[in-house]
């Protein structure tokens, strides 16, 4: 079992965004900026993206879609990008990151932002508002 199955199951606590039976969205805690988020399938612990069957990786897809509208309503952004690298945890995710610039989504910035435990509460609770919506 990943940390992020664990994550899903609430074994390990997160910063919930948004989730459906059959995926899950959290907070990074490690973001680039204010509201990045990851988007992974409940159920797959495959680590590579392309190894899903049709059927979820159209979901994953289709899911992280309705989040990245969530997060672009609840963070001011010019857009929201997507990179999947599943280099560092291995299961499959979808990095969701609010930009204002392309160089926003450099993995290798340093440093990262960080926020407090109350500022991420705040974030997810306002994503997930607008993911409800949706």
């Amino acid at each position: 079992m990943t940390i992020f199955s664990k994550i899903a199951a609430g074994e390990i606590p997160s910063y919930k965004v948004a989730e459906s039976e059959d995926f899950y969205a959290f907070l990074d805690i490690n973001p680039l900026a204010a509201g990045h988020t990851l988007v992974i399938p409940r159920h797959v612990e495959d680590d590579y993206i392309f190894n899903l069957d049709h059927e979820t990786y159209a979901g994953l897809w289709e899911f992280a879609g309705k989040v990245a509208k969530a997060i672009k309503a609840a963070i001011p952004c010019k857009r929201v990008g997507v990179a999947v690298l599943g280099m560092e945890v291995p299961h499959t995710h979808i990095h969701l990151v609010p930009l204002q610039t392309e160089g926003d989504l450099d993995f290798r910035k340093s440093p990262k932002p960080s926020f407090t435990p109350e500022q991420m509460a705040a974030t997810a609770a306002a994503i997930l508002s607008e993911y409800e919506k949706l």
